[in-house]
């Protein structure tokens, strides 16, 4: 048996669930962990910005593996504490998308994931930043930013309030021009979304940089150009089928760095937090800065 505890941090809302699965994921973790013959200390989230203090705490005790049981927030959280350092993240997944943990191959099934991670070496991959603020999945600006505001505030969680809440925005959203500096130059740009990714998709399989990688020292920087809205909305279902790449008005390229000027204050997310940042935003790549022990 490894001295060394493992934290399992639990967020008992994620995926829509009620406080009231705090209990029923603590046992199942105890359970496995106890098979696994392996020490655990188990936290459940009471806040926003609890996963990331306590993500602190337990690195300070000596934790040898920290797990995310949550969506891509709570994996946000514990891995911008993790990051840097020499203790890896594993990952449950049980939010809205589960975008990282889709992408990396975790096992949906608590159970097995955890099972997994206890299990597993870890692997260094990349993480990125939005002025300081740390993202392991997606961040961006525009329709997307503007959904993670509204889905913040939703009283109705999980895929499907996320999907009536983007379904409202693909019609009523006000697209900005963007002004985007990267190695390669200039780009200016009416944009719907500009997204700035580590991994390829969104979350549920929809892969907006198809060509992504978690590990491969760069970000994907993806605009998508105001066109005719009903024809951006009929080619959406590309997102499914990993042809995102050839939506009209989309262009990908890969960078280290890029800034992004606008008129006016941007709301911008990081593995869908909104944030409210200013008229320059730096977006910037961390190689192999984040551990993770995932199959």
């Amino acid at each position: 048996m490894n001295a060394q505890p493992t934290a399992i941090i639990i967020n008992p809302v994620s995926g829509g669930f009620t406080p009231n699965a705090a209990r029923a994921r603590a046992e199942l973790a105890q359970t496995v962990a106890d098979q696994q013959r392996q020490p655990v200390e188990i936290f459940v989230t009471e806040a926003i910005g609890h996963a990331r203090e306590l993500a602190t705490s337990a690195v300070r005790r000596g934790a040898r593996l920290v797990v995310a049981w949550g969506g891509d927030g709570t994996i946000n959280e514990v891995a911008s504490a993790l990051a840097f350092g020499e203790v890896p993240l594993g990952i449950i997944p049980a939010g809205s998308g589960n975008g990282l943990a889709r992408e990396l191959g975790v096992d949906l099934q608590p159970q097995r994931a955890l099972v997994h991670a206890l299990g597993a070496t870890p692997r260094a991959i990349d993480v990125g930043d939005v002025e300081g603020r740390l993202f392991v999945n997606i961040a961006g600006i525009g329709v997307d930013a503007f959904v993670a505001s509204r889905f913040s505030l939703a009283r109705r969680r999980g895929f499907l309030g996320y999907i009536n809440i983007t379904a409202r925005a693909l019609a009523t959203y006000v697209p900005t021009t963007y002004r985007m500096t990267t190695a390669s130059g200039l780009i200016t740009a009416r944009a719907l979304l500009v997204t700035i990714a580590n991994s390829a998709q969104f979350g549920n399989g929809a892969k907006i940089a198809p060509g992504a990688r978690v590990d491969d020292g760069l970000l994907d920087l993806v605009v998508v150009e105001e066109r005719w809205r009903v024809v951006t909305i009929v080619q959406l279902p590309r997102l499914f089928t990993g042809t995102a790449d050839r939506i009209r008005g989309c262009t990908t390229q890969r960078i280290q760095e890029v800034t992004i000027e606008a008129d006016q204050p941007m709301t911008y997310h990081v593995d869908g937090e909104p944030i409210v940042g200013g008229t320059r935003l730096v977006a910037r790549v961390h190689p192999a800065a984040l551990l993770v022990a995932v199959r």
